[in-house]
C-alpha cells in the first residue's frame, strides 16, 4: 500500500473517530437534557394538579362560610375575585416555564389567592358554630392537607428545575443547550410577605 494511501486512510479514521464522539457526545447531552426537561414538566403538571384541587375546594369552603357569616361579604368577595385571578391570569401549559415573567404573575396570583384563604380562615374564627360544622370540619382538613401538599410538590419542582438547571449551565452542555433550544427555568420563591419577619407584641 502506498504510503499517500495509507496517510489518507488514516486522516480518514480519525475525522470519522472524531465525529462519530461529537455525535455520540451531543446525542448523549441532549437526550439528557430532553429527560431533565421532561422531569420538570411531570413535576409542573402535579404542582397544577395541587393547585386545582384548591380551586375547587374554594366554591364549597365559601358557600359554607357564608351561610354563618353573610356579612363577611368584603373578605369572600376577596376569596372569590382571588380564585377568578388565580385560575385566567396566565396561560398554564408548559410554556410558562420558558417565560419568567408569566411565570412571576402566575405565582403572585397563586400566593393572593393563599393570603385571600388565610384572611377568610381569620375570620371563621369568630363564628363557633361554623367551626363546629361537621362540613366546615372536613373542607378545613382538605385545604390543609391540599395546602401541604402544594408545599411538598413546589419543592419537588424546585427540586427538578434546579437538576435541570444545573445541567444545562455546565460546560460542554452549554454549548449544547444554546444550540438546542434549552433555556432555564424559574423556580417557585417564597411569598414576599414571608421576607419580612412578623411583629411579637406582649
Amino acid at each position: 500500500m502506498k504510503s499517500g494511501t495509507k496517510n489518507l486512510l488514516v486522516t480518514v479514521a480519525v475525522v470519522a473517530a472524531v465525529l462519530f464522539g461529537a455525535y455520540s457526545c451531543y446525542k448523549t447531552n441532549y437526550n439528557g437534557m430532553v429527560a431533565k426537561d421532561e422531569t420538570v414538566q411531570g413535576a409542573w403538571a402535579q404542582v397544577q394538579n395541587q393547585y386545582q384541587r384548591r380551586m375547587d375546594l374554594i366554591p364549597n369552603l365559601v358557600s359554607t362560610v357564608k351561610g354563618y357569616a353573610a356579612h363577611e361579604e368584603r373578605v369572600l368577595t376577596d376569596v372569590a375575585e382571588a380564585r377568578s385571578q388565580a385560575g385566567g391570569v396566565v396561560r398554564i401549559d408548559g410554556a410558562l416555564l420558558d417565560d419568567p415573567e408569566q411565570f412571576r404573575k402566575y405565582q403572585q396570583a397563586q400566593d393572593s389567592l393563599g393570603a385571600s384563604l388565610q384572611r377568610l380562615l381569620a375570620v371563621t374564627e369568630n363564628y363557633p358554630d361554623l367551626r363546629a360544622n361537621e362540613q366546615f370540619l372536613a373542607l378545613m382538613d382538605s385545604l390543609e392537607g391540599t395546602e401541604n401538599r402544594i408545599s411538598v410538590e413546589r419543592k419537588r419542582f424546585n427540586d427538578a428545575v434546579r437538576d435541570y438547571n444545573t445541567y444545562i449551565r455546565t460546560f460542554p452542555r452549554s454549548l449544547i443547550a444554546n444550540m438546542s433550544g434549552f433555556r432555564a427555568k424559574a423556580y417557585f420563591a417564597a411569598a414576599e410577605a414571608a421576607q419580612t419577619a412578623p411583629t411579637v407584641q406582649f
